[in-house]
């Protein structure tokens, strides 16, 4: 009988991947379950009906939304005082997950949105990045020298714009954006949420997130 959270999630999703850093940086330890989404399983839908990653699983409640899981996983450790942040960068979560998600999905996945103009949705993106670029001068993060929340909560969509078109990106004039991300993919967190696990199947054994013996040995 599993004894430990579950989080069901997907390697590549940004609102899993923060997710993920975030019970990294608490160090409590879930069971992680692995899912491709075109083939999800029965056990998953049944503790999410709508069928989107991340979903916990805590044993006395199902939180389905990623914001609300690196909450639950900080309000229970935060060694890294993650949660110590302004409250406009509560506003600059909120600007990356609507307007600015909605202009990458328009970029990225264009063929879904026939009625929008890519270009207009890619400068609106660019627009935010702009945003983030003005709060990144003279500091590494966006609230200052260490990262917070907020900082984790934005770089996983911030990939997601630049690996569109990363010649493009980088010519736009966002250096400080660029710096950031590029700390961030070559951070050790990054390496540790980003572990390839084959999708989880009844009866196998848990796998253990993070591994106190690999993600939180230095």
């Amino acid at each position: 009988m599993e004894t430990q959270p579950i989080l069901w999630s997907f390697r590549r999703c940004p609102y899993a991947m923060r997710a993920r850093l975030a019970i990294l940086a608490s160090g409590v330890q879930v069971t992680l379950r692995e899912i491709l989404l075109r083939d999800k399983p029965a056990a998953f839908l049944a503790t999410s009906p709508k069928g989107t990653v991340p979903v916990l699983d805590t044993g006395d409640k199902v939180i389905e939304e990623s914001r609300d899981i690196m909450s639950w996983a900080l309000g229970r450790h935060d060694p890294m005082d993650w949660l110590n942040m302004p409250a406009e960068a509560v506003d600059l979560i909120d600007h990356c997950d609507g307007p600015f998600k909605a202009a990458l999905d328009r970029t990225k996945y264009a063929v879904r949105y026939p009625d929008s103009d890519p270009e207009k949705a890619r400068a609106t993106a660019m627009e935010f990045l702009r945003i983030l670029d003005a709060r990144l001068e003279g500091q590494p993060c966006l609230t200052g020298a260490s990262p917070r929340m907020v900082d984790m909560a934005i770089l996983p969509f911030v990939r997601q714009f630049a690996h569109i078109d990363r010649v493009w990106f980088d010519a736009q004039g966002i250096g400080n954006v660029a710096r950031w991300l590029d700390r961030f993919l070559s951070s050790s967190e990054f390496a540790a949420i980003m572990v390839k696990h084959p999708p989880w199947r009844p009866g196998q054994a848990p796998v253990q997130f993070p591994d106190m013996q690999k993600d939180l040995a230095s």
